[in-house]
Order: C-alpha cells, then sequence, then structure tokens
C-alpha cells in the first residue's frame, strides 16, 4: 500500500491528527513507524470505548508498524486529569498492579503480539530524580497548562487544582521521550496530553511525534462516554448474551457510531449501513441485530454471537426463562438480605448495587417485584431471582 493511501485507511474515523498531512511523509520514509498508546489501569475490564483505539493501533501493525503499549503503572498513581472538575482520587500500587494484570490479558483479543512491545512507564519515572523533573518542568508553562480547558474552568471557578495534576501532562510526554515515539494515540479528552509531548520530546532534542484522537464512544446509557465507573459499558469479555443485550439496548441514534468505531465490519458495509439508517433506509431492529451479532463475532465467534441473539429472542420476545441459568446455593438461615443475595450469586458486583437495583425495582423473584430488604429462605428455594432484563440465577 502507497504512502498515501496507507495514510487514508489509518485516518479512517479519526477525530483529530495533528501535524495535518504529515503521516503519508512519515510513512513514505519507508521504516516502520513506533506507535504509542498510553493505558492507565485504573479499572479491571477492557470495554469497547478502550477497544476504539486498541482497534486503530491494530491497524498500524497490520500495516506494519510497531506498537508501543505504554502501561502506566506509575501514572496511574498520580491520577490523569483529563476531563475532570475535581482532583481525581490516587490509586495504590497494588490496585494498578491488579489492573494491570487483568487488562493485559485482554489487550491479546485485539492486538498482535508480534508487533507489539509492553512498556511499564515506572522503568524511569520512578527514578527520575529533581534534577530530572526540573528539566521536564522547563517544557511547558503556567500559562500553556491554564490553555486546558478543565483546568481554566476549575481556575475560574476557584476549584482546587493539585500540582501534581500539572505534572501529569509532563509524565505522559516523557514516556514518548523513554520509547521514541512517532505517533501516540488516544481519545479526543487526550488531545492536551498529546500535544504537551511533543513539546517535551522538542525540550529533549527528538522530532515530535504525530498525535492521533479518536472519538471517545458514547455509553450504553446514550448520555456520556462509555465508562466502568459509570456502569454504561460493555466489556469486551463478557457473555455473549450480555454482550448482545446490551448493544440491543442502546439508543438508535447512538447505531451509526458503534457501526462506524466497533463493529469491525468491512468499511464499504459500514458505509451503507450508515448511510441506510440516515435515510431510515433499514429497520432500527435489524440493525441493531446484525451490529450485535458483528461485536459478539469479534470476541466470541459467529456460533456464539447466533446463540446469544437466540437467547434473547428467548428472554424478550417470549419472556421466558433461559434453559442454561447458574443455580445458588442458598445458606441455611431463615432469611436473607437481598442485597447480599444479589452480590453472592454473581448478579451484581457489590452490595451497594444490589441497593440500587431494590430501589429502582428491578429486582423480581419468579417473575414477582421484590419489594422488601430481605427473602424467607423457605419461600426462596427453587425460585428464580432476576435483575434487570437479562441476569437470571436459580437459587437451590
Amino acid at each position: 500500500m502507497e504512502p498515501r493511501e496507507q495514510a487514508a485507511f489509518l485516518l479512517r474515523n479519526v477525530d483529530t491528527f495533528l501535524p495535518e498531512g504529515e503521516l503519508a511523509t512519515r510513512v513514505g520514509e519507508g521504516r516502520p513507524l513506533r506507535v504509542k498508546l498510553g493505558l492507565d489501569p485504573t479499572a479491571p475490564a477492557v470495554t469497547l470505548g478502550w477497544a476504539v483505539v486498541l482497534r486503530k493501533l491494530r491497524e498500524f501493525q497490520d500495516l506494519g508498524h510497531v506498537a508501543v503499549l505504554i502501561v502506566g503503572d506509575f501514572t496511574a498513581q498520580v491520577g490523569d486529569p483529563s476531563g475532570r472538575s475535581e482532583t481525581r482520587k490516587r490509586l495504590s500500587v497494588e490496585e494498578v498492579r491488579g489492573y494491570a494484570e487483568s487488562v493485559l490479558a485482554e489487550f491479546n483479543l485485539i492486538l498482535d503480539q508480534e508487533r507489539l512491545e509492553i512498556r511499564y512507564n515506572s522503568e524511569w519515572l520512578a527514578s527520575l530524580d529533581m534534577a530530572g523533573m526540573l528539566e521536564l518542568a522547563s517544557s511547558t508553562t503556567l500559562a500553556q497548562m491554564l490553555e486546558r480547558d478543565d483546568f481554566a474552568n476549575r481556575y475560574a471557578a476557584q476549584q482546587p487544582i493539585s500540582l501534581i495534576e500539572f505534572v501529569y501532562p509532563l509524565l505522559q510526554g516523557y514516556d514518548s521521550v523513554a520509547v521514541e515515539a512517532d505517533v501516540e494515540l488516544g481519545g479526543t479528552d487526550q488531545l492536551f496530553n498529546l500535544v504537551i509531548g511533543r513539546r517535551v520530546q522538542e525540550r529533549y532534542g527528538q522530532r515530535p511525534q504525530m498525535v492521533l484522537t479518536m472519538p471517545l464512544l458514547v455509553g450504553t446509557d446514550g448520555a456520556k462516554k462509555m465508562s466502568q465507573s459509570l456502569g454504561n459499558y460493555i466489556g469486551i469479555t463478557e457473555e455473549p448474551s450480555d454482550m448482545f443485550g446490551k448493544i440491543m439496548s442502546i439508543p438508535d441514534e447512538l447505531m451509526a457510531q458503534y457501526y462506524r468505531l466497533v463493529s469491525g465490519l468491512p468499511w464499504d458495509q459500514v458505509t451503507d449501513i450508515c448511510a441506510r439508517l440516515a435515510s431510515d433506509g433499514v429497520h432500527p431492529n435489524e440493525a441493531k441485530r446484525r451490529l450485535g451479532r458483528a461485536v459478539v463475532s469479534q470476541y466470541h465467534g459467529a456460533e456464539a454471537a447466533g446463540d446469544a441473539e437466540a437467547r434473547f429472542d428467548q428472554v424478550f420476545k417470549a419472556r421466558e426463562v433461559p434453559d442454561d441459568i447458574d443455580e445458588f446455593q442458598l445458606p441455611d438461615l431463615e432469611e436473607v438480605a437481598v442485597a447480599s443475595l444479589l452480590r453472592d450469586a454473581g448478579l451484581v458486583s457489590s452490595g451497594a448495587e444490589g441497593r440500587r437495583m431494590l430501589q429502582q425495582e428491578a429486582v423480581r423473584l419468579n417473575g414477582e417485584r421484590v419489594v422488601g430488604e430481605h427473602l424467607r429462605v423457605d419461600e426462596a428455594r427453587g425460585a428464580v431471582l432476576q435483575v434487570g432484563k437479562r441476569r437470571f440465577v436459580r437459587l437451590i
């Protein structure tokens, strides 16, 4: 693929690329580009939102370039202020390492291991001394930092901004120096940090990296970006039926974005379906089913996608309880707290979420809404406990 054609392919779906026109020039130099993506492990799973930029990184790999994945085990303890209206809570070393182990295993589902370097930024940041920090800090000015919208807004509102938050973009830029990045990828909320990386590289005498940002995938709520902390996410290792069901629940207006960013379908098919969605040339339910099958097939295979669709129809169209639901052994007590039961049975992630589900009237026992905070064990045995529309367990 000649340089201009390769650049056009890589810039599909991209929100911002800087400097404009430079990608074809660098590709034309005839050497593999070092394409950096930094991810701070602050949550335990890889979502479809994360997969957007990971899939772009895979496109670079498929064209012969080298993916340099920076695991921000050091910067995750600092906390990225991007898009924040308040100071982000710092994580412990143990929390970060636990999350890193979890997400790295899932990256293998998307990235080509043959053209992948995995680096931990504690390699160079943990040993950075005061002289090194002063040199790094000289890469930018306070005025340049306050050009950032979230910093400017907090400063205008007289809300506190920690000095450590000013340091974060510099540390991310130093990562680019350490791995000699030619390109850095990120979401649109990372544009400021990526541009700072160019300034840091120039300070250290390197050719500044190109900057590529991808749109932020909107979550299943149709309102905010996909986030594990907001609960509006789809994980790439979720059960096929859960993935399919969540895709079917997204608002119709999100389908075009999901087709472009996460469907994995050939580009001509994506442009065709998006055009038909815009002109009402396809029924939304049909389009959403096709999207659900495409997404599930990427991570679980076509057979699992077909089974997930069949299970969806069984639960939602026929209003039946699935045949293959898990069982949960009730304790030998007179009664149990519903929130704890939901957590122990794996229907929710925590007791707090269980209480929220009760308050939202989303908990049912044999199809009847559960209204109290406790269940009698003798009455619950043999019944089907349900949360929302997709999560079931049989109590024994």
